[in-house]
Order: structure tokens, then C-alpha cells, then sequence
């Protein structure tokens, strides 16, 4: 299927509104994430290789917040384990339906996939060996993120996983403006121009909100993983996998 470019944030807007995943975005969604996010592919890529080492039979895997299912597809393709299926969970109408049909072409494979139109604060984590949260926990309330982490700890079989990818931020001013001034450059290298940049920096103001890593790392341990590990990062992008 082919993408459709991100200009959105191309022309000036008279109101700015907040950033969110409706059928604009759903349409340019490919484009905006791989020009938007460095190292995004290596990432879905390899998400795949550690739910295929980490996935146990009879169990499930959770994909929460979804989008298109990038990540859904990526383990799909790989797990092996027998009665192992996915579950994937996100609040937009509209990404559902279009993930819904990038899964109907998808033949790879014959792991079941459920994709749920839900919010995934509401939604129960059970017998799961792999939950994956990928760029997700950073538009739930901060307040709200202990509460999620917990119940996914809790819904985990031993052994399980989390992986979860974020934007971070830095404590050290002159590090946090170092990233935040790479990462335009890495916009800008993608041919993004300073007014999209800007604007769309805007929109998403009041609605991603980034911690620091050590943030995340003291919010996992307090939920009760014992072990977490940074495996990726690319100027503010990181992921963890966190092993119950």
C-alpha cells in the first residue's frame, strides 16, 4: 500500500488544535511516523525478534495502542508458539479500520490477531507473555501511567515482558535542548520545513508529554519489575524490555 505524504502542518494554520489520531492523521500515518521518529523501523523489526524469544504457548500478546498495527504484524510474522495469539488495542476509530484491512492483506502468517477499538486503560490484561506500549504511555495522563504499568505487571505470566517505547526527556538543560534541536535536524532531513515543525510541535504541546528515563526505570520498578533494560535509543527515542 502506498503512503501517502505528511503535509498536515504544511501551511499555516488559523487555530492551532490539539494533535490527535483522527482520519488525517490515519491517512499519513506511515509517512509521519518513519520521517518523524529515527530508527522507527528498527524498532518495529526487532520488537518482533523479542516477542518471538519471550511469547509462551497457550498466552497472549498485547499490542496497546496499536495505531495501524506495525508492531502487531511485526510479532504475527515471527511467533512461533502454539494457541499464541495477539490482541491489539487502540482508541481510534479510524486506525483500527485502516489497521484492519493492512491485516486482511497480510498472509504471512496465521497467528489470530484481534484488533479492538477500546481505551486501553480499560481494558483487562490477562495470561499475557509479551504487552507491548509503543510511543502509547506518553499520551496517557502522567498520573494515570503507575495505575497501567501495574496492571500490565499484574497480567503478565512469569517470565513475560514488557516492551515500551518512548520520547524521553532530559533533567540537564543543555541535553534536553541538544536532542530536541537533533531531532528537528533529523525533521528537517526528512523534508519537513521549520513552520511544520513548529506547528505540529505546538499541536502536540498539551498531549505527549515526556519523561526522563529514569523516570520510566523508577515507575517500572515500582510496579514490581525487577529487571528493565534500555535496548534502544536514537537522540530522544528510546525502548525498554522489562521481564517479570
Amino acid at each position: 500500500m502506498a503512503k501517502n505524504q505528511d503535509a498536515i502542518y504544511a501551511s499555516p494554520l488559523d487555530e492551532m488544535i490539539d494533535f490527535r489520531f483522527d482520519e488525517r492523521v490515519v491517512d499519513v500515518f506511515p509517512d509521519m511516523i518513519q520521517r518523524s521518529v529515527p530508527g522507527y523501523g528498527t524498532m518495529i523489526s526487532t520488537i518482533g525478534v523479542l516477542a518471538a524469544r519471550y511469547a509462551q504457548a497457550d498466552s497472549h500478546c498485547y499490542d496497546l495502542g496499536c495505531s495501524l498495527g506495525a508492531v502487531t504484524l511485526s510479532m504475527r510474522q515471527r511467533i512461533t508458539q502454539e494457541n499464541c495469539d495477539i490482541i491489539a488495542i487502540d482508541n481510534s476509530v479510524a486506525m483500527i479500520e485502516r489497521g484492519q484491512q493492512l491485516l486482511a492483506s497480510d498472509q504471512s502468517s496465521t497467528v489470530p490477531v484481534s484488533m479492538v477499538c477500546a481505551n486501553l486503560q480499560d481494558v483487562d490484561i490477562e495470561n499475557a507473555s509479551v504487552v507491548v506500549l509503543n510511543f502509547t504511555l506518553q499520551f496517557i495522563p502522567v498520573e494515570d501511567r503507575l495505575l497501567l504499568i501495574e496492571r500490565i505487571y499484574q497480567g503478565l505470566k512469569p517470565g513475560g515482558i514488557l516492551i515500551l517505547s518512548e520520547k524521553i526527556a532530559f533533567s540537564e538543560p543543555e541535553k534536553h535542548e541538544f536532542h530536541i534541536d537533533v531531532h528537528h535536524d533529523f525533521k528537517r532531513a526528512n523534508g519537513y520545513s521549520d513552520l511544520e515543525i513548529s506547528q505540529k510541535r505546538s499541536a502536540l504541546e498539551k498531549v505527549l508529554i515526556p519523561e526522563t528515563l529514569a523516570n520510566h526505570q523508577q515507575r517500572l520498578k515500582l510496579a514490581g519489575f525487577e529487571f528493565s533494560e534500555l535496548w534502544f535509543q536514537c537522540f530522544n527515542f528510546i525502548s525498554l524490555v522489562a521481564i517479570k
